[in-house]
Order: structure tokens, then C-alpha cells, then sequence
């Protein structure tokens, strides 16, 4: 455990998705979301936000970005103050800041690397460029003192999130583990009620919640969804 990691949330845009992909008969706007965490080490950043892409995909679904050089700055920092980045996924609005900190360790996990790698998933070109700096991590590893990098795959094969263990407790930074906090949240119930002995049929969770439970969160916080998660007994 180190310090308490201060962390502040950062704005970098939103998009517009689809009808077809909301679930439902209208478009949703969703939030681009990263974080950076104060650590006594440095400067962690997690995710940078919504990368330039071809045509049909700016046109699918119509971007509107905020520099990450301008969040950053309204938190008082610039991109050289970052001493390590970690992605939870390389999808381009998760990933489209990375080539403005070329020379910085990017933590990723290998499957991810190489699936982006792989062509037709990403745009290549957030991927691979000059200074770009991986290292590849294959499954769970504490990164800093207090700071633990849990796959987390579903959204992706490759997809981990960052939990950050502090004094007045753990706060998960889960990116697209679950697309909302209210998600999240169902997830946790469901497997509250399995270990109660509810009987069956009960909602299926997925197995990586076990790892995260461990942890004993008390915030959970997303990359498309500006509401947090909170356990039901926390004090206001």
C-alpha cells in the first residue's frame, strides 16, 4: 500500500453509439473516460483517450474529442510528468493518446498486444509508432506498491483493470469490464446471492469478480459510464 494514489478522473470526449449497439430504439452518448493516479512512484495514466480513425468508423461513431494534453493540463500536468501508462484495451477510444507518450512504458497484456497486432481491431497506427514502448504482461502482477493489474477479459480477451490499493480502501479503475456502474453492480449481487445458497437459476457472473472481491472495494470507477460504484453498507 502506498499513500493514499490520489486519483482524478479525466474528460477526453465522448461518442455517439448506435441504435444497433445501444440495445435499444435510440442512439446512447457515452463518455471517454481516463484516469491518473498520483502515486509515490510517479504519475500512472490510465487509458488516453479517443484516437483518429478512418472515415466510416469517425462517421459510425461520431467522436468529439478533448485533448489529452488539455485534461491533463487542468490537472496540473503534462504528458512528460506520466511515468507509466496502462491501457485497458487497445480499442482506438481507449488508446488514441498513446503515440503522444512515446518513450513510456505501456502495460498491456499480451493477448491484447497481439490481437491488436492482428489487424482488423484497432487503428494500427495508435498501436505501433515511434517510441512506442510495451511491456507485455501475461496475467495478474502488482505494478507499484498498492497498484495490481487484474485481467479482466470479457470486452476484450486481453482487457485488464487497475486496482488501487489505498488506507481507506481499494479503488478499482475497471475501464470496459462492465460498460456501466448499474452492470457492475448486478454482476456483484448476483454473486453475493450465489454464495448466499440462493437457489437456481440465478444470474451468472463473470469468474474474474472472485479476484476483484478480494480486494474489498470500496469505489469502482469506469471508462464509459461517469457514475461509481459503491458498496451498499459505505458511510456518506
Amino acid at each position: 500500500m502506498s499513500g493514499n494514489m490520489a486519483v482524478r478522473r479525466l474528460d477526453l470526449g465522448y461518442f455517439i453509439r448506435p441504435a444497433s449497439e445501444a440495445g435499444g430504439p435510440e442512439p446512447r452518448v457515452e463518455p471517454v473516460l481516463a484516469y491518473l493516479v498520483r502515486h509515490d512512484d510517479g504519475l500512472i495514466l490510465f487509458d488516453t483517450g479517443i484516437g483518429a480513425a478512418d472515415a466510416g468508423t469517425e462517421a459510425h461513431y461520431r467522436p468529439r474529442r478533448r485533448p489529452l494534453r488539455d485534461a491533463l493540463a487542468g490537472a496540473g500536468v503534462t504528458v512528460g510528468d506520466i511515468s507509466l501508462v496502462v491501457n485497458c484495451h487497445l480499442h482506438f477510444d481507449h488508446c488514441g493518446g498513446n503515440p503522444l507518450l512515446g518513450g513510456k512504458p505501456i502495460l498491456v497484456q499480451s493477448t491484447e498486444l497481439a490481437t491488436a497486432r492482428g489487424g482488423g481491431y484497432t487503428v494500427d497506427e495508435l498501436v505501433d509508432f515511434p517510441g512506442a514502448t510495451y511491456e507485455e504482461l501475461d496475467g495478474e502482477t502488482e505494478v507499484r506498491p498498492g497498484v495490481w493489474i487484474i485481467p479482466t477479459p470479457g470486452h476484450t480477451d486481453g482487457h485488464q483493470s487497475l486496482v488501487l490499493r489505498r488506507p481507506d480502501g481499494s479503488v478499482i479503475l475497471a475501464g470496459q469490464a462492465h460498460d456501466f456502474a448499474s452492470h457492475f453492480a448486478s454482476d456483484h449481487l448476483a454473486r453475493q446471492a450465489a454464495l448466499h445458497g440462493a437457489g437456481h437459476p440465478v444470474p451468472s457472473y463473470r469468474p474474474w469478480l472472485e479476484r476483484l472481491a478480494a480486494f474489498d472495494p470500496r469505489r469502482v470507477l469506469f471508462a464509459h459510464d461517469c457514475s461509481i460504484w459503491e458498496p451498499s453498507h459505505i458511510d456518506f
